[in-house]
Formats: structure tokens, sequence, C-alpha cells
């Protein structure tokens, strides 16, 4: 017995040396990507604080584009782990679900055994023996019988717990494995944005620094100009009272003020505060132009759940969402602002129209530069609701 308990322990630790020497590769690599990923992640960080410069921004989008392929390696290595550990869970399983079977069977077995050996009246044992000797090794053996199926059954009990707690522990892996798959898609998408982002910088700006820091003083403009116009209010004029559907005002056609191209960006107020217009509006076709290109998966979510009416007519073109957006991750915007207060967008036509009655205003905020940011601004009847439509004449 003390030989079987000792060659059992040795087994075991021999067992734990194995799977560490197995998996300490795994996590060697493991911790040599966590060091790497911080590594990035504070360099980004430093990149951030510099002189916003052509070259400092091309620093920053391949250090992000680094960054991310690392992310991937780090997922790839969990995804490849948490499986062998799911097919190492399945063989035990396997293995625990025959051993109980076979356990099970044997207690069955004793048990009717067992049941047999009790219905021996005792007169039996005593005068249908030999000798005496014989009748105390059959007392024995059936003292040793009763035993060794205590024994079993306590082995049947311990096999079937460890049996659920393996199964439970592979559902909870599987749930794991199938997030790290989504992540993983999701990083090789984000992979792919910046990169095609980075090829898009270099094309708007020729790879120019006058270009760029020219790009960078419009949106930084552009930008403070909206903030402004939303806090404290740009040169108004109250133009009167206007029904929902009236012609308000009209696209700028073409770049305006700063602006990049011709939309408008649509702001909505409640109780003073700027909230996502999609709680407003009601579901409309649309393309969704806010990602990497037109019609791609990537770009922001174009989620409406109101029943407020579009302030131009569908289809809708959707050029960028509300909040931390699409441009803000992957695209030198992030540099300017983090949050998008409104959402731009284009329609079929350049005609803006009210999205409720109520009082109308024209607007203008002048910038840094000089330039004149055009907006109507629409205060809705019996609400606490303003609307924002900026980069439009008013009608």
């Amino acid at each position: 017995m003390l030989n079987r308990i000792k060659i059992s322990k040795l087994f075991r630790v021999g067992l734990i040396i194995f799977l560490f020497l197995l998996i300490k590769p795994i996590f060697g690599q493991s911790s040599d990507l966590k060091n790497k990923i911080q590594k990035y992640q504070s360099k980004l960080k430093q990149l951030q604080q510099q002189k916003n410069t052509l070259s400092s921004q091309i620093q920053y989008m391949d250090t992000q584009i680094y960054l991310t392929e690392l992310t991937i390696k780090e997922t790839e290595q969990k995804v490849t782990t948490t499986t062998s550990e799911i097919n190492t869970l399945e063989t035990r399983i396997v293995n625990l679900d025959s051993s109980l079977n076979y356990l099970s069977s044997q207690f069955v077995k004793r048990v009717a055994q067992g049941y047999k050996n009790r219905s021996i009246p005792l007169f039996d044992l005593l005068f249908n023996t030999n000798n005496i000797g014989n009748f105390i090794n059959r007392v024995k053996y059936l003292k040793s019988a009763q035993d060794n199926n205590q024994k079993i059954l306590v082995q049947v009990q311990e096999t079937k717990l460890n049996f659920e707690e393996q199964k439970k522990l592979r559902e909870e892996k599987t749930i794991q494995l199938n997030d790290l798959k989504s992540s993983l898609e999701k990083q090789r998408v984000d992979l792919a944005n910046q990169k095609g982002s980075k090829q898009r910088f270099l094309a708007d700006t020729q790879n120019n620094e006058k270009i760029y820091q020219d790009l960078l003083s419009k949106a930084q403009i552009e930008y403070s100009s909206i903030q402004a116009i939303v806090t404290v209010g740009g040169n108004e004029i109250e133009i009167g009272v206007v029904k929902k559907t009236n012609l308000i005002a009209s696209i700028v056609p073409g770049a305006s003020c700063n602006s990049g191209g011709s939309h408008t960006h649509f702001i909505i107020k409640d109780n003073g505060v700027v909230t996502n217009p999609f709680n407003y509006l009601r579901q409309v076709p649309f393309s969704n132009c806010s990602g990497s290109s037109c019609g791609s998966s990537d770009g922001d979510p174009f989620n409406p759940s109101g029943n407020l009416d579009w302030p131009i007519a569908p289809s809708i073109e959707f050029e960028q969402g509300y909040g931390e957006t699409w441009a803000v991750r992957n695209t030198w915007i992030g540099r300017i602002y983090s949050f998008h207060n409104g959402i731009d967008i284009n329609g079929i036509s350049n005609d803006v129209s009210a999205i409720s009655d109520g009082t109308l205003y024209k607007g203008s905020y002048s910038g840094s530069n000089g330039c004149a940011l055009p907006y109507v601004k629409l205060v809705h009847k019996d609400s606490n609701i303003v609307s924002y439509y900026l980069h439009v004449y008013p009608k």
C-alpha cells in the first residue's frame, strides 16, 4: 500500500512538471507580448502629447498599427491555448464518463453479490462450514466486501462530481473561446481600417507638411465654432414661427467655412444638454458612408429609435455618427476631437426642413480665420428640445 501511495504521488508530481514544461513556452510568449503591448501603449500616449506634425502623425499611425498587430498576436495565442484546454477537457470528460460507467457497473454487481451473501442465515454459516477458522474467514470476507462496496460508492460519487465540474469548465471555456474569436475578428477589421486610413491620410496631405497643417487648422476652427454655437450661440436673428416639414434652409454645396465637403451637421439639445439625435429620429432608408468606405461594415451604427422626421429627404447618406466615431478612432481627426456632438448627413437634395413646429433662428459664428459658419436653429414648440442645422443657408 505504501509503495502504491509513493508511486501515485510521484506520478502526480511528474504530471505537474510535464504540464508546466508544456505550457511554459506559451506563458513566456504571452508575457513578452504583454510587455511589448504595454510599451507601445505608453509610446502611443507620448506621441499624442508631441507637437502635431506630419511626421509625428505618421509615426503615431505606424505605432497604432503595430500595437494592433501585437494585440492580434496575443489574442491568437489565447485562442490557441483555450482551444487546447477545451480539447484536454474533452478527453478528460470522455475518460471520466468511461470510469463512471465502469465503477457504477462494479458497484451494482457488488451490491447484488452482497445481497446474496446476506440471504445466507447465520445458522448455516455456523454449522455448514468445516471449522471455526473457515467461519471467521467468511465473516472477514463479508466485512471486507462491505468496505469495498463503500469505497466504490465514494469513488462513484467523486467521479460523478468531477465529471460535472469538467463539463461546466468546458462550457465556460467554450464561451471564452467564442468571445476571443469575436475580439480577434474585430481586431483584424481595426487593423485593416488603420492601414487604409494611413494610405488615405498620405493621399489627402500629399505627404506635405503645409497641406497637413492647413487641414488641422481648418478642422480645429470648425470644431471650436461648433462647440461655441451649442454653448454660447453665434450671431442669431429670429426668423419667425415655422411648421413641421416647412423648408427652412439649404445645404451649402461643396466645402463651407472649414468644412471638408457638402453636408449638414445636425445636433439636438434636450433640456440644455447635447444628446444623440438617433434617440429622436425615425428609421429611414440609408447608405452608411461613415466607415472606411460607403457600404462597409466598419462604420458608425445607424440606429434611429424615435418618431421625428429627418431634416433632409431620404434616402440618407450617413457621413459620421454621434460620439466616439470611426473617424475619431481611425483618422487624424482624432487629434482634433474625441467626441462628435451630432451627425453628418446628406440626402437626395440640399433642402432642409423643420422636424417640428417651433421658432426658427438664423445664425453664424466666425472662427479665428474670419470664416463665418452658417446655421439655423429651431426651438421646438411646447418642448425642451432645440435642434441645430449647420453648414446651411437659411431660406
